[in-house]
């Protein structure tokens, strides 16, 4: 029986038309970066004091230096003989309070060990060159967990939106799909830079990882290539999503109010929506939907760009792609029904919550070495481009499953002998770190399009989401799960990193190879995979 992979070699499998369609749809990944880095620009923790009512009046009134008055005012960091707490300041009301101005804190309870102490009830004087949330709505001291929350809310947004928009384009189409989606992270992104309060900011940052979701995941390039193909659309798309991340530190240095830039990310969405008259439906879609008459004119257009002909039995595709009976819709249910199906989607789902831990984590870390945050976010957009390709050409050299075993396999090893080597060798360990978000990089290139092989067409979009789904809840993880058990030792996180992609590996080996096979295009092609 003819199939639509069939016809695909008769009009092209990856030709003129797939081309250009690939091309325009990767811009929405560098926009898709966008949504998820930018919080590390819009939430940056600047320096920050106290402020201190009357202070600055005592300074001009005295001929204190700026730093005179902090030595007065504030006391040093209990975890540091040499900076000042950022937290708390000494308890005095320097408005009705009489000093002098050689040594005030002599005349107040004998010197500074006695000096009662209390929080920044005031507020704070923040030391920074740009805007960001975290002045905004004073995120801070005992609310810096609201920041932690601030960089959740987008994956919280994932976790939900993954069911939501996965159904929406199982059941109505890939292409309405993305245009809902597109219009919904432009509309609440630019919400979200006018929330006057921090729970509104919250809410519209959790409504774009709704809306965000349905742009992740581009089935309309992978249902129309050939099968050979798909690693190709594999790289553009992942090589995009790098591109976005390399450019926003630059966008982020010349716009420095948060508001401007979170502006800057949203608008492109809005120009996206052109998609609705440059990009077709998926043909496989619309024939596991028995719309056969809209499919065949999406495909005889195909063939026409890509200069081929239809083949003369292509009628026989209309019944091959089709099953005999009513139309069902997609569920949930349907990914645990068979015990192929159910074996695939546990592991498929342990690989994205892993992937998500390792390569977020990693990312995060770099933000505790204090160094140039522009820097660093570039540097991480730049690692994205080497482990794509590399991972493609693996991909085609080997097939699917060596690589993706592999590249879990090598991540876990570079994070576990990283906390042997000591810091004094900062070089050599921030070598190792960075080699293993390379190798987590390559990993998760590989299970994007192993997830989108081992689904059906009826379920492929919901599939991807449910099983994706568990990389929002790793991403809703990770923050709290460095820095919490950072604070018991430093190295621990990158233990469980390592711990975590080990044994991902080691359950890899139970998947099937997807190289070369056509698209399932039922649960019953699935369940035959293995035999």
């Amino acid at each position: 029986m003819l199939t639509f992979d069939d016809v695909l070699k008769e009009v092209g499998e990856f030709g003129k038309y797939q081309k250009w369609i690939t091309l325009i749809l990767s811009i929405s990944g560098v926009t898709f970066s966008f949504l998820i880095v930018v919080v590390i620009f819009l939430g940056t923790p600047p320096k920050h004091r106290c402020k201190t009512p009357g202070s600055a009046e005592l300074r001009e009134r005295c001929g204190w230096s700026l730093e005179e008055e902090m030595n007065y005012t504030l006391p040093l960091d209990s975890s540091s003989s040499t900076s000042y707490s950022q937290c708390e300041k000494y308890n005095i009301d320097w408005n009705t309070t009489f000093v002098s101005c050689e040594n005030p804190l002599l005349s107040i309870q004998n010197g500074t060990s006695d000096m009662p102490r209390t929080g920044c009830n005031d507020g704070w004087v923040f030391e920074s060159s740009r805007s960001s949330i975290v002045i905004e709505y004073e995120l801070v001291c005992k609310d810096a967990w609201m920041l932690d929350m601030s960089q959740a809310s987008i994956e919280t947004g994932f976790l939900v939106g993954a069911i939501i928009t996965g159904y929406i384009a199982d059941r109505f189409g890939r292409k309405v799909c993305l245009l809902i989606s597109l219009f919904g992270v432009a509309l609440t992104g630019i919400i979200v830079s006018f929330a006057p309060n921090y729970p509104l900011f919250l809410i519209f940052r959790i409504l774009q990882g709704i809306f965000g979701r349905g742009i992740s995941w581009l089935s309309v390039t992978t249902e129309i290539v050939g099968a050979k193909y798909r690693k190709v659309v594999a790289i553009i798309t992942q090589s995009a999503f790098g591109v976005g991340i390399m450019l926003l530190p630059g966008i982020a240095y010349w716009i420095r109010s948060w508001k401007g830039l979170q502006i800057a990310a949203s608008v492109p969405n809005f120009i996206l929506l052109l998609y609705c008259c440059l990009i077709p439906e998926s043909p496989r879609w619309l024939l596991s939907r028995k719309r056969n008459r809209e499919a065949f004119k999406i495909t005889q257009h195909m063939a026409e760009q890509n200069g081929k002909c239809l083949p003369a039995n292509y009628n026989e595709m209309l019944l091959g792609e089709n099953i005999t009976g009513e139309i069902s819709n997609p569920s949930i249910l349907d990914l645990f029904r068979t015990p192929q199906m159910r074996k695939h989607t546990l592991i498929l789902m342990y690989s994205w919550f892993t992937g998500a831990v390792v390569y977020l984590g990693l990312i995060l870390r770099l933000g505790l070495q204090e160094d140039d945050v522009y820097f660093d976010v570039f540097i991480a957009g730049v690692v994205e481009l080497p482990a794509t390709f590399l991972s493609v050409i693996a991909v085609d050299r080997v097939g699917r499953r060596k690589p993706f075993i592999l590249s879990n396999l090598m991540a876990g090893l570079f994070c576990v002998i990283s906390i042997f080597i000591s810091k004094e060798m900062y070089w050599l360990k921030s070598c190792l770190v960075t080699l293993g978000r390379f190798a987590i990089t390559m990993s998760f290139s590989v299970l994007y399009l192993v997830n989108t092989e081992l689904y059906p067409t009826s379920i492929r979009n919901l599939g991807v989401s449910v099983c994706s789904s568990l990389s929002d809840i790793g991403g809703i993880v990770t923050p709290f799960l460095l820095f919490r058990l950072g604070f018991i030792w430093s190295e621990l996180p990158i233990i469980v990193f390592g711990v975590l992609a080990l044994s991902c590996s080691g359950l890899l080996l139970l998947l099937p190879e997807t190289r070369g096979m056509r698209l399932p295009e039922t649960v019953e092609d699935v369940e035959n995979i293995s035999r």
